[in-house]
């Protein structure tokens, strides 16, 4: 598909179809853009480290099911420090 470069503002761009944004999922949330092999490529963004953690945590605390997987542990001394 052949696009045009346009200026806008002291920046050139292109329209990108809606069907070709489509068929990669990208959305008007944005993309990473780089440079390889001379080649302009968009990708989805990467979800930021820890994405989705917080959910995860509400809905184990939800279900009340907080036991320790490893039960409890400790250092042979601990007995001896006084908190």
């Amino acid at each position: 598909m052949h696009v045009t470069i346009r200026q806008i503002g002291n920046s050139q761009g292109i329209v990108i179809p809606k069907p070709l944004l489509a068929q990669v999922g990208l959305d008007a949330g944005g993309a990473e853009i780089t440079v390889e092999a001379g080649a302009l490529v968009l990708r989805k963004p990467a979800k930021p480290v820890r994405a989705g953690w917080a959910d995860a945590a509400r809905k184990i605390a939800g279900t009340g099911d907080e036991a320790l997987v490893m039960g409890e542990f400790g250092n042979e001394a601990d007995a001896e420090i006084s908190w």
